[in-house]
């Protein structure tokens, strides 16, 4: 996958995973933030993936490489809101 297939992949699945783990009181984040995030969530579930199963995901346009990346960048921004609230508390 190019360089243009990662910003449009990574903005999609930032922008799912930000409805994920925000819900109704989600921030708002800008499309550079939901790019970034997509795809640091695609390289750590991919990661994932490849601890789990022992197998590389080479990442193209198809549902398992949208899902592995949104599951990523779920436990991403999940830990990046623990961080934040213990933050908040403390």
């Amino acid at each position: 996958m190019g360089l243009i297939g990662w910003i449009v992949l990574g903005a999609i699945v930032g922008w799912a995973a930000n409805l994920v783990v925000g819900g109704r009181d989600r921030r708002p984040q800008g499309c550079i933030v939901s790019i970034l995030v997509g795809i640091a969530g695609a390289f750590l579930g991919g990661w994932l993936f490849q601890l789990a199963t022992g197998h590389p995901q080479d990442f193209g346009w198809n549902f398992s490489s949208f899902g592995i990346a949104l599951v990523g960048a779920v436990i991403l921004l999940a830990v990046l809101s623990l961080f934040r609230n213990a933050g908040r508390r403390g």
